[in-house]
């Protein structure tokens, strides 16, 4: 099942510069492990050691929150675009 992953900036050099890739799998984590399968390195940037989605990295599955949704069992249904993005903190007050 083909899917689009758009990346950020931070993460494009993991997967060769580019800002999104095409990916398979029914879910977030098989479609994670097809990147990593082409691209190694990137399950590190996203996952932490104990293979969740790092507290500072977003991820929509369409305009659905995976965190949400089943984290890394959330469902990727085919055609589904997916969007990780980076958390934003900081600033003056």
């Amino acid at each position: 099942m083909a899917v689009t992953v758009r990346l950020p900036g931070a993460l494009r050099d993991a997967v060769g510069g580019d800002n999104k890739v095409t990916a398979d799998g029914r879910t977030l984590g098989e479609v994670f492990a097809d990147i990593e399968r082409r691209h190694p390195g990137f399950r590190e940037r996203v996952l932490d050691e104990e293979g969740r989605l790092r507290t500072y990295v977003n991820v929509y599955i369409g305009e659905t929150d995976a965190r949400t949704s089943g984290g890394l069992d959330a469902p990727v249904p085919q055609g589904s675009e997916v969007m990780v993005i980076p958390a934003m903190a900081g600033g003056v007050r």
